[in-house]
């Protein structure tokens, strides 16, 4: 049996005397190893596939011990971790205590950037080549950055930089024609005409030739020397728009063949000023079930690795999706208002927005990874008289913060967001938990905060939202499978910050009851979002040693229902529960509330009764990556947990 290559790579040197056709062996042992772990673990997979030639190719030729990478987003970073001395880890991939899915720097010295949002690494590879240069250090810098990624704001705004101030920076465009979703935008069509172009020193060529043979007139304009060739050039040549940045352009070569690689890289490592190598990619690459379903496979949960078929873990895969209840509910409301408009940035799979997009194509918009555009131009679309639902991730919404505070809320344009993968993601780890939305929505003046805890509530406050006038409404919803499927009925207005009375000692309210039992509880819990099923939970185990508990559903985060803080704030400890951070969220917001006090609720009193206040929620810290199940019980949010410090606080 032939020794497998990959087995003896421990480090990156290790690679320095392999062969182009050895390196293609290696590439294949490479393949076989991310499928497997993947197939296990989950994983952006695609992504990684297509990116390990360049990989490769850069080790083989960098010492980036010294010399610096930095990889956009960090999707296809596996090869990279596998060839830096982590192969004997790689089965943690995205587990809690294991590997990370992208480049940590407390992980390896290798990874110097922790990347997890798109279009920043040319600006951190610029900071690091001006710091480099104010040093007198010799490093390289490599960036490589993908085509979806280049078309963000912050990426042109980069390119600009490096191109005036001629900064010595490697940029690799890793082109494979696809972000999570389609590309779109002026920027993808102008890298398909370079991908299908001819080369420009045949395309020049032929022209000259044929000028020579028409007459005087056309040997006059060969003759014209370098204004004929910059003219020429400027109209034909492939990366003319990166030429006139004064960024140098190599390219388009094939970014699976490492022999081309190898010799563009030495290109571009032995000229002076920014180069950029466009190398042209097949997203999921090597792996068929990866190449016919990019998509899917650009981030995947276990899959079986022979056929590619997805794994169902257990019965809560017969349940639908926050994502998809949000995505159903959206096509209702659509098909009776013409008025309503869908705006995602780069994710119309990720939104749930796919089939609405099908349904009205002529009223949904992608704008490409542009978070703050998608923001102006919802606020647009409502100025001119529309109902923009603007579908984007809560950690990626952070991006846009000014644009929601600026063109929407001030100027009280109702455009409703709709803030998916709220609270923890898990496996994708702190750049993507959407841990900040509740306390940056809560500072924006205007802003309505809506945290549904069930599949009906998140139907209830998407028909809300779109009914509010006035300025923006957001709706915060969590990755994942909702507890009970939606019911057969028509959504409902929600009461205008009013939230909901779920539990009292041992009775269990529900919209039917007229009466509630006037009970002096021990502790009251204030929940919202998912962690009402937590408030329940913890309220069982109370309950079996008789303690009194109040629970509410706030559902509204922004206004709060003071009312109902009020009738909290009856008990001897009240208990906040947040799947966000604790740091300005929820919990603060409801700490400010009770700080103020409110008129006593026996008249014969001369004091307000403000009891004890317990803010539980995210830390305020990066939470690191692991399935959320694992990492709720890490950060003691689990019933048992909660319960015990209840007790703990009431002294008993």
């Amino acid at each position: 049996m032939t020794a497998s290559i990959l087995e003896n790579i421990h480090q990156p040197s290790d690679i320095a005397s392999l062969t182009p056709d050895a390196l293609n062996v290696l590439a294949h042992e490479i393949r076989e190893r991310l499928v497997q772990v993947t197939s296990v673990t989950g994983g952006h997979l695609a992504s990684s596939l297509g990116a390990i030639e360049i990989i490769l190719a850069l080790h083989k030729l960098f010492d980036f011990s010294t010399d610096r990478l930095l990889f956009d987003v960090g999707h296809q970073s596996y090869a990279h971790k596998l060839i830096t001395g982590r192969n004997n880890r790689f089965d943690t991939l995205r587990t809690f205590g294991g590997i990370c899915g992208f480049p940590r720097r407390d992980e390896s010295i290798y990874d110097a950037y922790d990347a997890g949002h798109a279009s920043d690494s040319l600006s951190i590879a610029a900071g690091m080549a001006l710091a480099r240069d104010l040093k007198g250090t010799a490093e390289q810098i490599v960036a490589i950055i993908g085509d979806a990624s280049l078309s963000g704001g912050m990426a042109f705004e980069a390119l600009n930089h490096i191109g005036h101030e001629c900064l010595d920076v490697n940029i690799v465009l890793n082109d494979n024609e696809m972000s999570i979703s389609r590309n779109v935008g002026a920027l993808s069509l102008y890298l398909g005409k370079i991908r299908t172009s001819k080369p420009y020193t045949h395309t020049r060529d032929t022209l000259e030739s044929g000028l020579s043979r028409v007459g005087k007139l056309g040997r006059v304009l060969v003759g014209a020397g370098e204004l004929a060739k910059s003219s020429v050039k400027k109209l034909l040549v492939p990366g003319m728009f990166f030429e006139d940045m004064g960024i140098k352009y190599i390219g388009p070569i094939d970014g699976h063949n490492i022999a081309a690689l190898l010799d563009a890289l030495a290109a571009a490592r032995s000229v002076s000023g920014p180069v950029i190598i466009h190398a042209v990619t097949r997203k999921g690459s090597g792996y068929a079930p990866a190449e016919r379903m990019p998509d899917v496979f650009h981030g995947v949960g276990a899959f079986n690795g022979e056929t590619g078929e997805l794994v169902r873990r257990d019965n809560s895969d017969l349940l639908p999706t926050y994502t998809q209840v949000f995505a159903n509910a959206l096509c209702e409301e659509a098909r009776i208002n013409s008025k309503l408009v869908a705006i995602t940035a780069a994710m119309t799979d990720g939104t749930g927005l796919k089939e609405f997009s099908s349904e009205f194509p002529q009223r949904f918009f992608d704008v490409g990874i542009a978070e703050e555009h998608a923001v102006g131009f919802a606020a647009g679309m409502a100025l001119g008289g529309l109902l923009p639902v603007c579908a984007i991730y809560s950690t990626f919404l952070q991006r846009a913060y000014d644009q929601m505070l600026i063109d929407v809320a001030q100027q009280k344009q109702h455009v409703v967001f709709a803030i998916d993968r709220a609270g923890l993601v898990g496996e994708d780890g702190q750049t993507h938990n959407g841990a900040f939305d509740l306390a940056y929505l809560s500072s924006i003046p205007g802003m309505r905060i809506l945290a549904p805890a069930s599949a009906d509530d998140l139907r209830d406050s998407l028909h809300t939202a779109l009914a509010l006038n006035g300025g923006p409404v957001a709706v915060r919803y969590p990755r994942g499978t909702v507890i009970k499927a939606p019911t057969e009925r028509c959504p409902k207005i929600l009461p205008f910050g009013k939230a909901r009375l779920v539990r009292i000692g041992n009775w269990t309210i529900d919209s039917k009851d007229t009466e509630v039992p006037q009970i002096k509880p021990d502790v009251a819990i204030l929940a919202i979002g998912r962690f009402v099923s937590l408030a329940r939970q913890v309220s069982d185990l109370l309950a079996d040693e008789h303690f009194c508990t109040l629970v509410y559903n706030m559902i509204w985060a922004k206004p709060l229902d003071v009312d109902a803080i009020k009738h909290a704030c009856s008990a001897d400890l009240v208990v906040t529960l947040e799947d966000g951070s604790v740091s300005g969220g929820f919990g603060s917001s409801v700490a400010g509330i009770v700080s103020k006090g409110f008129a006593p609720l026996d008249k014969k009193a001369t004091k307000t009764k403000t009891p004890p206040l317990m803010q539980l929620g995210l830390p305020d810290s990066f939470t690191v990556h692991g399935k959320v199940e694992a990492l709720f019980e890490h950060l003691g949010l689990t019933p048992e947990v909660i319960a015990a410090d209840v007790k703990t606080m009431l002294g008993k």
